[in-house]
């Protein structure tokens, strides 16, 4: 048996006979600073890398431009029709296909930049050439919307404040939930470790080559929920065993509540990011592609979210409450 587990069983033998059982094993977690530190500048240096390399690829609906969707029989070189429809409205252009929702056909869909929109009589130009180019195939107008550059603008904004308002209430209901145990420090580690997730899930969005667009802004309020969730079940683990065990060190605390909720937090990643697999490689037989853009991310980010609810906010927390005790008693 480690020291560890002799000192937190021996502080456990004389507190309260209603305690629960401490873990077999309790893992020093807190011993892990270096090794956590290492992963955090990893993740960070995988997505400064991917955004230097790959660069980030706004969707219309944040940059603003056009979007047509056609249906279409038969089979359509997505090269050829970018080509195509690149030399009609001179701008880079992005392809998607899929199928019809009722099942009914093939669709494809075309976006591609645009500061003023495409009106009916550049949609007709359009519509006309790609079936002067592709005669087999029948294309027909679907669908078309046109988002201006101002309104992605403003769509972007409002998803980046709705994250930050978010992390700012997670900070105040930590703070006040878990005051008795150092709150605000607790709230800020949390708000760390939620950064460390969203690292690791924009890193796989932009090293796989996927847009950011409204998947990867519910990858993001996703991965937000589903992570501090965990943090502060641990959290209040962490709190339980404050009042069992009043004589415990934070440090104590920290390694007691993360070895006790290990198997739970293993348990429930397994599950989770097991469905996320399977319907990525349903998504992948089946051709709907796009939703690639929202479950591979969130593989990564749900991966990340229980390493972080572990490590990366218990650990951080209990390396700035030992700082802030060691600045303490220099003074």
């Amino acid at each position: 048996m480690s020291n560890i587990d002799s000192k937190i069983k021996k502080k456990a033998a004389s507190s309260s006979a209603s305690a629960p059982a401490i873990p077999q094993k309790v893992y020093n977690f807190c011993n892990k600073k270096r090794m956590i530190l290492a992963i955090v500048i990893c993740v960070a240096v995988a997505l400064l890398a991917g955004i230097l390399i790959r660069g980030v690829n706004l969707a219309i609906e944040f940059k603003g431009g056009t979007m047509l969707t056609y249906s279409y029989d038969g089979e359509l070189n997505t090269n050829d029709v970018s080509s195509t429809v690149q030399s009609v409205v001179n701008s880079p252009v992005s392809i998607r296909t899929g199928e019809s929702l009722d099942g009914s056909g093939h669709q494809i869909t075309i976006s591609f930049t645009s500061d003023e929109g495409l009106n009916a009589d550049r949609q007709f130009e359009l519509t006309n050439v790609l079936n002067e180019k592709f005669p087999d195939n029948n294309m027909v107008l679907f669908d078309s919307n046109d988002v201006s550059p101002a309104s992605g603008r403003e769509f972007l904004l409002k998803c980046l404040l709705a994250v930050v308002l978010a992390a700012i209430l997670i900070i105040i209901y930590i703070a006040i939930r878990f005051r008795n145990i150092g709150g605000w420090l607790a709230g800020l580690c949390s708000i760390f470790a939620l950064l460390h997730d969203l690292m690791a899930a924009l890193a796989a969005s932009i090293i796989c080559g996927f847009e950011f667009n409204a998947n990867i802004v519910a990858v993001i309020l996703t991965i937000l929920g589903y992570s501090i969730n965990n943090t502060i079940v641990i959290y209040d683990r962490i709190r339980e065993n404050k009042s069992l065990y009043p004589n415990s060190t934070l440090n104590e605390l920290i390694n007691m509540g993360c070895s006790q909720s290990l198997t739970r937090s293993i348990r429930t990643s397994i599950t989770t990011i097991g469905t996320m697999i399977i319907v990525s490689i349903v998504v992948l037989i089946s051709g709907y592609t796009s939703l690639l853009s929202f479950s591979i991310p969130l593989i990564f980010g749900l991966i990340s979210g229980t390493y972080s609810s572990l490590f990366v906010a218990p650990v951080t927390w209990s390396w700035m409450v030992g700082r802030k005790e060691a600045k303490a008693s220099k003074k």
